[in-house]
């Protein structure tokens, strides 16, 4: 049999935290109708998030570790609940809740990941914090791959917002505007 990935004994904390994820959405009891997002979004909104994350945090030098982590729980409230209302703030009770438990995390590592989780969902408002930044930029920059019309919802002078992080994102991968993209 061949490696097989996010199982055993041997994973790292940041493969049992985005297995635990996985896991609670294969393993939800709430069906797709009683979700504001499909499972099947979830898992690769969740996915896309992560790689997103891992590439920024390489490319802004900071830990890897700590943004997979954060970028695995930033949606963790609706992911268990099927909800969007106010699931950053109470995705970053969540996820204090579920790292201290896993017992591998000292609390500054947990309170600057539920940081960067409980602000995830203010990207009009710019913060000092590095995680906290990357993970919004990850999480925008995944939902602007399905779409513009993805945050189609979003009042004009808070979508403006998105549209110049998404930019700033695609300059810093040297990627091309395309699309409906503003720079702002």
């Amino acid at each position: 049999m061949g490696y097989h990935h996010f199982v055993g004994n041997n994973l790292t904390r940041s493969e049992k935290i985005q297995k635990w994820v996985v896991d609670q959405l294969l393993n939800s009891k709430i069906p797709n109708e009683k979700r504001e997002s499909s499972i099947q979004w979830e898992l690769k909104h969740s996915s896309g998030v992560i790689q997103m994350a891992r590439l920024l945090a390489q490319k802004r030098g900071i830990s890897v570790e700590m943004a997979e982590i954060s970028a695995a729980l930033h949606d963790v409230a609706s992911i268990l609940d099927g909800s969007y209302e106010n699931h950053a703030i109470r995705g970053a009770e969540i996820a204090e809740m579920v790292l201290s438990e896993n017992g591998e995390f000292a609390s500054e590592e947990i309170e600057k990941i539920c940081n960067a989780i409980g602000k995830h969902s203010d990207k009009h408002i710019y913060d000092k914090d590095k995680l906290v930044e990357l993970i919004k930029d990850a999480d925008c920059f995944d939902c602007f791959l399905y779409g513009n019309e993805i945050y189609d919802e979003k009042p004009p002078e808070i979508l403006k917002y998105y549209q110049k992080r998404l930019a700033k994102v695609r300059e810093e991968l040297e990627l091309p505007n395309i699309g409906g993209e503003k720079n702002g």
